[in-house]
């Protein structure tokens, strides 16, 4: 998942675990035949598929410098890895080229009044010298729109800012920051938890920006004023990498039913929940598939790279489509981290029924979020909303216009005591403690989460290969026949009616 822009432990008893295995399919917009290529295609994923996969992914990280990111020899052996398996499998596969601007983080380090604070250098965040930057504090009170606007800084020429986040993008603090006078950025977080972000693109970065944890946050708008050290050291390199791009033989192919995952990890690190999990997941699911089902819409999986570098390679490919190409895409099904060791069960909030945020999705979202919501409750497990933030490969689909869902169990953010609760786990703990490090590896997995989560994968594509007409009213197959059949038939009727008056 990418770096924040403004994300179970299971029931404890085996006996409910079976229960839950045992229950009923979910009530959906599709029934009796409709549901046949879902029930088959979540028996077939199984979660013994879906860990090979990882471990894989867990030795090409291995044997490659310890990470996947875009463009290393991790990713391309990883990328290889799908692309080969779908190509076995009858699929029509692509790689799509694209560049992009690699970002490493070399150096961190904030220190105030002689104390260190752990600070995060904000992804493309410009580099001080080594050694850092020795300058005064300013502390900017917060208001609606902390930091937003240059106003809101007064003269901090030459000082280093400490502003909060919330209301705009990271990259609009800093760039509001440098034109008052400010050499350097802290945001603060303003929800529980460390804050990891990002500027978005590097043609947009001005002065070094780093974030903070809430907590330090806090403890740093006390010290107004003080002496602060801050060292963000990043190396920078324009690169490129490539999306893997697979579509079943089958189906309709201008009512496509899409999925996608990114398959990079951060530098740091091996990505194993983020994004192994989605990645491996839907490559189980479409080899299960086959390249040739018995479906009546094509199905298309997209292994994204350069995710947690912006987005880049999903935000590539759609504006590679033109129009009609995006309006042959029915709807999108993204999965990001669905293992995470502390996890929740969230499906993203298309309907805007939680009222947070950003809004709802393209019509047709609310339907998708139903479809996961229900096959989660059908295991016994109850969902919560999440908001569209941004913060993964939907985004552009959605800004284009096309209906947009999926799941995920969370990232850096806590725990709360109702959630620990509601699933098992740690309050006051991150979903996922190995967030974007070295240690988010096989060993940071929730394998009954990723279990249930796969086979949610299997159900929406089994529901949706068949009939999007929940989503986007276009039956498919034997519905569609039908629903024909019974248009003309009372057509014909009224003709007839009308001419015996």
């Amino acid at each position: 998942m990418l770096l924040t822009r403004k994300r179970l432990i299971p029931p404890v008893v085996l006996a409910a675990c079976v229960t839950l295995a045992l229950g009923a399919a979910p009530a959906t917009a599709a029934n009796g035949d409709d549901l046949a290529l879902a029930k088959q295609l979540t028996k077939k994923v199984g979660l013994d598929g879906v860990n090979r996969h990882l471990i894989a992914l867990q030795r090409f990280a291995d044997t490659n410098g310890g990470t996947c990111a875009a463009s290393t020899e991790g990713h391309k052996k990883s990328a290889e890895y799908i692309a080969g398996k779908l190509e076995a499998a009858g699929y029509t596969v692509t790689r799509q080229q694209f560049p992009f601007t690699y970002n490493e983080t070399l150096a961190e380090k904030l220190v105030v009044a002689g104390a260190g604070v752990p600070v995060t250098a904000m992804e493309y965040s410009p580099s001080t010298p080594v050694g850092g930057v020795t300058a005064t504090l300013a502390v900017i009170p917060a208001d609606a729109t902390p930091g937003c606007e240059a106003a809101d800084y007064g003269d901090v020429t030459g000082k280093i800012a400490l502003v909060s986040r919330g209301s705009c993008p990271f990259a609009q603090k800093q760039q509001a920051a440098a034109g008052a006078g400010a050499i350097g950025v802290i945001v603060a977080n303003n929800e529980p938890g460390p804050l990891n972000g990002t500027l978005g693109d590097p043609a947009g970065a001005r002065i070094p920006t780093g974030g903070v944890s809430h907590t330090d946050g806090q403890a740093l708008a006390a010290k107004d004023g003080a002496s602060v050290t801050l060292e963000l050291r990043t190396f920078q390199e324009a690169r490129t990498s490539y999306n893997v791009i697979a579509e079943t033989k089958t189906g309709r192919k201008d009512n496509v039913v899409m999925l996608g995952s990114h398959l990079d990890s951060v530098p740091a690190g091996p990505g194993i929940n983020d994004n192994g999990t989605g990645s491996a997941a839907l490559l189980e699911t479409a080899l299960q598939l086959g390249g040739k089902p018995k479906v009546n819409n094509a199905v298309r999986f997209g292994f994204w790279s350069a995710e947690e570098f912006g987005l880049v390679g999903s935000t590539y490919y759609v504006y590679s489509l033109s129009f009609e190409q995006q309006l042959d895409i029915a709807l999108y099904l993204n999965f990001d981290m669905i293992g995470s060791p502390n996890a929740g069960y969230f499906a993203y909030d298309g309907d805007n029924s939680d009222g947070v945020g950003s809004g709802p999705g393209p019509y047709g979202s609310g339907q998708i979020e139903k479809t996961f919501v229900d096959y989660l409750a059908s295991r016994g497990v109850s969902a919560e909303g999440t908001d569209f933030t941004g913060r993964s490969d939907y985004g552009e689909f959605i800004a284009v216009g096309i209906p947009a869902g999926g799941l995920d169990t969370g990232a850096e953010v806590l725990k709360t005591p109702a959630q620990a609760a509601k699933w098992g786990g740690t309050a006051g703990l991150a979903f996922d403690p190995c967030y974007h490090q070295a240690c988010d590896n096989l060993g940071n997995i929730d394998r009954v989460a990723l279990e249930r989560n796969s086979d949610g994968v299997a159900w929406a594509v089994g529901v949706y290969a068949t009939s999007t007409e929940s989503v986007n009213g276009v039956a498919s197959g034997k519905a569609g026949k039908a629903k024909k059949q019974r248009s003309l038939t009372g057509h014909r009727a009224a003709a007839g009616d009308a001419l015996a008056s």
